[in-house]
């Protein structure tokens, strides 16, 4: 059936494979913070351990929102770790960085999603897509609030 909700075939596609990079970064961003969660050690372990479960929280109800907008457009979402590696700007965690290493990094990938989340705004502002737009809002205003609580803990 076609989708008749006042985009274009191609601005729906241009949107979902912006939404795709997203859910890519994002999913990826949620991977290295659990991560985190489980390895984090030293004086902060506890509140860093705390933390990181409230960020990775948020990340699993984004991905679940950002891919349902895909659906929703009518494309598929991608769900695969392949898929993820192929569309992602943030860099798959190697080793087992120190917790003030981990701070930094989830800054890096917090400003990076941020910044994938803004280019998806052109795009879903340019075709008036609304409803995007506001997912769009709400995730850059998550990742740009915790990249500055995290560079806080840093001085």
């Amino acid at each position: 059936m076609d989708i008749q909700i006042g985009l274009t075939a191609q601005q729906r596609e241009d949107v979902s494979a912006s939404l795709a990079r997203l859910l890519a970064d994002s999913y990826t961003l949620y991977i290295k913070t659990h991560n985190y969660h489980w390895n984090v050690t030293g004086p902060q372990f506890h509140s860093l351990h705390g933390l990181f479960e409230q960020h990775y929280t948020e990340l699993a109800i984004a991905v679940d929102e950002i891919a349902e907008r895909i659906r929703a457009l009518g494309h598929f979402a991608p769900g695969s770790y392949k898929a993820f590696s192929e569309l992602t700007s943030i860099e798959e965690e190697q080793g087992h960085p120190a917790a003030e290493q981990m701070i930094r990094n989830l800054v890096i990938g917090h400003e990076t999603v941020a910044r994938t989340a803004r280019k998806a705004f052109g795009l879903a502002g340019e075709a008036g897509d609304e409803p995007t737009c506001d997912l769009l809002t709400q995730r850059m205003q998550f990742h740009e609030k915790t990249a500055w609580m995290l560079r806080s803990l840093l001085g």
